[in-house]
């Protein structure tokens, strides 16, 4: 098999054809700046109000709650900044998990250097939060509760439903990093109550540079980025109109499709999950085996590393991550997979696989033999595993 097998799914997905068609127009044809008052502009605000109402469809939400920005990372930051500075009259106690993207994580940090508290919820061996530990975490000060829909590493899907009935009970706001579960997972922002939520077009086989931030009626959080009046006035900066069509038009197919892609990720993800468990000694899976994300595994092999393995597999034509696109070049080990309560040496040794629909079967054994094959190598090039092996294991 000489083609490039992509299995990195969670770092990015290539723009669907079907995308990039409805995009191309606004670069050279219909490049009329979307606040303006002539046809042409005209036109480009209808495309953003169109793809408005594709995302708020996607999320039952109304189109007056969707607020497109320039991805994740962007919609973390005003999402937690903006409530953050808006509530800081009633308390500065702000509770998130230690699992969060650092998107969410560095952006607690910089509060906590202007005076806010931030509890970092802990998780259990398969990246779950407590509902009980998020209850007694919470103070008369608590402003806002942040805990992301679903892991990027390790792929578990929290209790979102319960986590919003615990911070309503409380009137308390309820953000969540959906970047990587939105389309992925069936998501009802009524139903579950949400009362921010992030979202980014790259996840979805959308362009890049584009994402959204979900703000419910009703909450009254202030400007991230200052200017004009685009976005109600909450996001300054002339429209980035392809991009938003983009991520419209990706959402829309994603959801057109949500149920049947994922019974085949699900097919594939298990057979995946498997054969290595299965096949490969002293090998771990991380993350709960059923609540998770219908396209992602994660696992650590004892006794190598997870940077090696990856370089053998490249070479292979196979694209994984040993974690975090974000964390890439980093010597230290997942700080998900510690928080999960994984040693270093083993913490090093991840690699996480994250598949789409197009993947097939044949792909998923000849990447489960190739594994095997690499990790097989690498253990006998380890001093480690040769005293393990020696003393009896």
């Amino acid at each position: 098999m000489t083609k490039t097998i992509y299995l990195d799914n969670a770092a990015t997905t290539p723009t669907d054809p079907e995308v990039l068609k409805e995009m191309l127009p606004y670069f050279c044809e219909k490049y009329g700046n979307a606040s303006s008052v002539y046809g042409l502009g005209q036109e480009s605000k209808q495309a953003v109000t169109k793809a408005r109402k594709q995302i708020a469809d996607a999320l039952n939400a109304d189109e007056g709650e969707i607020y497109f920005t320039a991805g994740g990372s962007e919609s973390d930051n005003w999402a937690i900044k903006a409530a953050a500075e808006a509530l800081q009259s009633k308390g500065k106690h702000i509770i998130t998990s230690s699992i969060e993207h650092h998107a969410v994580l560095n952006t607690c940090e910089y509060l906590e250097k202007r005076g806010f508290e931030v509890t970092y919820l802990k998780v259990d061996s398969d990246g779950l939060i407590d509902i009980g530990e998020l209850e007694a975490a919470i103070r008369p000060d608590t402003i806002l509760i942040s805990i992301m829909f679903a892991n990027n590493e390790i792929g578990t899907v929290e209790p979102v439903k319960e986590i919003s009935e615990t911070a309503k009970k409380h009137g308390i706001l309820f953000h969540t990093d959906a970047v990587q579960a939105f389309t992925h997972v069936p998501i009802d922002v009524k139903e579950l109550g949400i009362d921010m939520l992030s979202a980014s077009g790259h996840k979805f086989n959308g362009p890049k540079g584009v994402g959204f931030l979900y703000i419910r009626k009703g909450v009254r959080i202030k400007s991230f980025v200052h200017g004009g009046q685009q976005e109600k006035g909450k996001r300054a900066g002339t429209e980035n109109v392809p991009g938003i069509v983009g991520i419209g038009k990706a959402a829309e197919l994603a959801m057109s499709t949500l149920k049947e892609r994922a019974e085949k990720e699900i097919k594939l993800r298990d057979h995946l999950i498997d054969r290595i468990l299965g096949e490969i000694p002293y090998t771990r899976l991380n993350g709960h085996r059923e609540k998770r994300l219908p396209n992602n595994t994660s696992f650590c092999f004892r006794f190598i590393e997870g940077e090696s393995l990856l370089m053998w597999l490249d070479m292979a034509g196979i694209c994984g991550s040993s974690g975090s696109a974000c964390t890439s070049g980093s010597l230290d080990p997942s700080h998900v997979l510690l928080a999960i309560g994984l040693p270093h040496e083993i913490a090093h040794g991840s690699l996480r696989l994250t598949l789409s629909e197009k993947n097939t079967l044949e792909e998923m054994d000849y990447v489960v033999d190739c594994i095997k094959e690499t990790v097989d190598k690498l253990r006998k090039m380890s001093p480690l595993y040769e005293d393990f092996i020696k003393n009896g294991k």
